[in-house]
């Protein structure tokens, strides 16, 4: 059977993307290597964080799955950041490892349109730089118009621990063998990454009365826009917090150069957002302690996962690193931390659709393109998914902006800068935060998802409703009035802000940052939903930085709509730096606006683009 969309691998990336593809009506293959390990949770236990988590939001939004399966699995559900402006406000959930992969099998063996096969891809069928399908390590060929691929850590994974090396996965599954090896003889670069996890440890065997609590939050919250069922806050599973000392760091520094990195058996370029523990006591060595979590990986289960741990030491070490530390002095390593090595390519040799320049109809997703995280995986993943069905339905792409989600920072950055080290999506990399909210990201995005199929009419219906919401309500808090009578100051006072001596508009009293938008319900009825609420409050409150914001935004737009040919011969362009002709020549931008990010391409060498295209006529 010829299929319409492969997906190779079922990690994150490849679940979201094969859902993407038969919810749009594609017949689609996901090809794994062990359907067992489908949505696997390798390492950390946990959805979302700062930036990450609005990314699964924003998967929400679109129509994707990472949302709704958190919410069915979650241990724990926090909101970060409470105290600080809605700008970095991130869900954080603790999943169970278990019911996350059995739950999320589920979805994919009920949808319709997808197929899955248990195999291992070697080969892929091109002709005339297009892709026609894959060939399976027992060189059964399967055609299909458009691939995937969304490899994970498994292209010529190796796994270290001290001065030990091997070549397999997560778990000793089999790795892929010769696909980087495809891949590099039709001229994608092939880049060596690492990443590593820490050890787990026996909850039985840990002094819980040596560590802090680390509780989950009391209002109810879920990731999905549409699930409304939270986990309730007593049966939220806790987190606990230790720290190193100067005991676990002397342990490190002893046995340093037994461990993979600094024993010199490490090829790959680790995360430098996620350092490993001993990367860590090098790297700030005027650092005292390391802060660490205990996190339940699954109630199935009684493995703790030793958040900020991670390490290459070898085994007889780590038992000594472990028992330095607070409260786990007797705990058992039920699991040992490793180290793990594979390739992936270069992401400057990607489209801002995820497919790649060299081949037609290929696309990656995920780790192979460089990335960290599962949250990452899956916004790759799912915009992988949609661009290739478009492409297919001969659709204009899908490609969100820097201003529209954090999935659009990702993407670009990747696809404009490349990586050096593993990608880790942080909201300092997002110039317009403001405008890439927790709270928002369905009014961002719920449109697009409605337009490319992933939505449905029943959900798109709810959606506008809101927004309808929100805007009458804004309306009435800007014609409904209170006056200074004794009542009305008597109760500013209680809410410590100061007594009118004129009328005021509500839509003007909540910009005092004293007032929230509950304490509204003093003066009015407010029989709105809280998240008409919560929306309503930080438009009002936030009004002037977001205009900023947004102005910001509309002049990086103007370069964005200024098209770029991709047949465009930059040597014909003269008076540009020779450093901007090459990175200009190497990513081969859409727009000015991603001329303007590449790094070594400064404003005049912009200027001069510019200008040669209007002669060209373009």
């Amino acid at each position: 059977m010829k299929y319409d969309v492969i997906v190779v691998g079922g990690g994150h990336a490849g679940c979201e993307a094969c859902l993407a593809c038969a919810r749009m009506g594609h017949e689609t293959l996901l090809i794994t290597g062990n359907i067992n390990n489908i949505a696997d949770m390798p390492c950390n236990p946990s959805i979302g964080g700062p930036a990450k988590g609005i990314v699964v939001r924003e998967i929400d939004a679109l129509g994707g799955e990472m949302a709704k399966n958190t919410d069915k699995s979650s241990l724990q559900m926090k909101l970060l950041n409470t105290k600080k402006g809605p700008a970095v406000q991130a869900l954080r959930a603790q999943a169970d490892k278990v019911i996350y992969k059995e739950e999320m099998k589920k979805t994919l063996f009920g949808q319709k349109n997808l197929t899955i096969r248990e195999a291992m891809v070697e080969d892929l069928i091109v002709e005339d730089h297009t892709i026609h399908g894959v060939i399976l390590e027992d060189g059964v060929k399967v055609a299909g118009k458009a691939v995937i691929l969304t490899t994970g850590t498994y292209l010529k994974a190796s796994i270290l621990i001290g001065s030990s090396k091997k070549q397999e996965g997560p778990h000793g599954e089999k790795a892929s063998k010769f696909l980087s090896d495809r891949l590099r003889d039709l001229g994608f670069t092939i880049k060596r990454l690492k990443t590593g996890t820490p050890p787990r440890i026996e909850k039985s065997s840990i002094d819980f009365s040596k560590t802090a609590l680390e509780e989950g939050s009391k209002e109810d919250i879920t990731f999905s826009f549409d699930n409304k069922t939270a986990l309730a806050y007593q049966y939220q599973i806790p987190c606990h917090l230790i720290y190193t000392n100067q005991q676990t760091h002397h342990i490190i520094k002893e046995h340093l150069n037994e461990s993979s990195m600094y024993g010199g058996y490490v090829e790959g370029i680790g995360p430098r957002y996620c350092p490993s523990i001993e990367d860590k006591v090098v790297r700030f060595a005027e650092k005292e302690r390391h802060q660490l979590f205990l996190e339940p990986e699954s109630l199935s289960y009684d493995d703790i996962y030793l958040q900020g741990f991670s390490t290459s030491m070898p085994e007889y070490v780590q038992e000594e690193m472990v028992h330095s530390l607070q409260g786990l002095e007797n705990a058992k390593i039920l699991r040992y931390a490793y180290a793990i090595e594979y390739d992936a390519i270069d992401s400057k040799q990607i489209q801002p659709t995820l497919e790649t320049k060299l081949v037609e109809g290929l696309y990656t997703a995920g780790q192979i393109n460089g990335t960290s995280g599962y949250e990452e995986a899956a916004g790759q993943g799912l915009m992988a998914g949609i661009n290739a069905c478009l492409k297919l339905e001969k659709r204009e792409p899908l490609i969100l902006k820097r201003n529209e989600a954090y999935i659009g920072v990702l993407i670009d950055d990747l696809v404009t800068k490349g990586v050096r080290d593993p990608y880790r999506l942080l909201t300092s990399r997002a110039e317009y935060r403001l405008l890439l909210r927790n709270d928002n990201a369905d009014l961002r995005l719920r449109e697009y998802g409605y337009q490319v199929g992933l939505i449905s009419s029943d959900i798109y219906h709810k959606f506008i409703t809101k927004k309808e919401k929100i805007t009458e309500l804004i309306q009435f808090l800007q014609q409904t009035r209170i006056t200074p009578t004794k009542k009305v100051n008597e109760i500013l006072m209680e809410l410590n802000t100061t007594p009118l001596k004129d009328s005021i508009c509500l839509y003007d009293l909540l910009k005092r940052p004293e007032i929230k938008i509950e304490d509204l319900a003093s003066f009015v009825e407010l029989p709105y939903e809280k998240e008409v609420l919560e929306e309503v409050e930080i438009k009002i409150q936030y009004e002037g930085y977001i205009k900023k914001a947004e102005k910001e935004a509309e002049k990086m737009l103007s370069l964005e709509n200024k098209k770029i040919p991709l047949d465009i011969d930059y040597t014909l362009i003269s008076n540009l730096a020779s450093e901007a002709r090459q990175k200009l020549e190497e990513v081969r931008p859409l727009t000015l606006g991603q001329a303007s990010r590449i790094s070594g391409v400064n404003p005049s060498d912009i200027a001069i683009l510019s200008v040669f295209l209007k002669r060209r006529g373009d």
